[in-house]
């Protein structure tokens, strides 16, 4: 049995970042049903980012797995056992999501040792991160998972790239002060590119499993 954890860092449940975890997880899925899925929404749960507890710093007790307390413990070690990891989210401010950011840090931050600044998980598995966002591929201001997949691709392996560009915000754009928008422009990219996009994901997920 292969397990496979996606985190969605979005707000939204049934937006892009999602659709594209969901069209991601049918990929794996389609592999057979020797494939274990668990998707976890972070705004779903009530965590904080890396505490400075040192806890996973102490002599003798030192350990490459978060000890803080709280609901993202389990899903830390969860992800300890697993056979792949997708990250998704969309990008706000050039940035990964704030519950994205929190994650990491909790995820990466017991990976580093203060010893000789190496990075080792309990586990090395593939990945795949996923950024969703309004730019092109020729304009954006994207750093999408940042410094944080410097640590990622040390310590698990390099990770595969999925972006979705240009995306939709809402489904009715005269409901809202988006005037910076061409609707009509947002439409027709999607209509050349979203599908193109889904497919990545779901290609991912199926590799991913494999």
């Amino acid at each position: 049995m292969k397990r496979i954890i996606i985190i969605d860092g979005g707000p939204r449940r049934n937006m892009n970042t999602a659709k594209m975890l969901q069209r991601l997880a049918e990929g794996a899925q389609s592999v057979g049903k020797d494939i274990e899925l668990k998707t976890i929404r972070l705004y779903d749960l009530d965590y904080k980012g890396c505490m400075s507890c040192m806890a996973c710093k102490l002599k003798g007790k030192a350990s490459n797995i978060c000890r803080f307390k709280d609901a993202l413990t389990p899903i830390l070690e969860e992800i300890a056992q697993a056979d792949g990891l997708v990250l998704g989210s969309p990008i706000y401010f050039g940035e990964v999501t704030g519950q994205m950011r929190a994650f990491l840090e909790r995820l990466t931050f017991p990976w580093l040792s203060y010893n000789d600044y190496s990075l080792t998980a309990p586990k090395r598995m593939p990945v795949v991160l996923i950024e969703t966002m309004n730019g092109t591929p020729d304009r954006n201001n994207s750093n999408g998972y940042g410094t944080m997949e410097y640590c990622i691709t040390t310590a698990l392996g390099r990770p595969q790239h999925i972006v979705g560009y240009n995306t939709c915000q809402v489904a009715k754009y005269d409901n809202y002060e988006l005037g910076g928008f061409s609707e009509e422009a947002k439409r027709t990219w999607r209509e050349a590119h979203w599908e193109e996009d889904l497919q990545k994901a779901y290609d991912a997920g199926r590799q991913m499993a494999e």
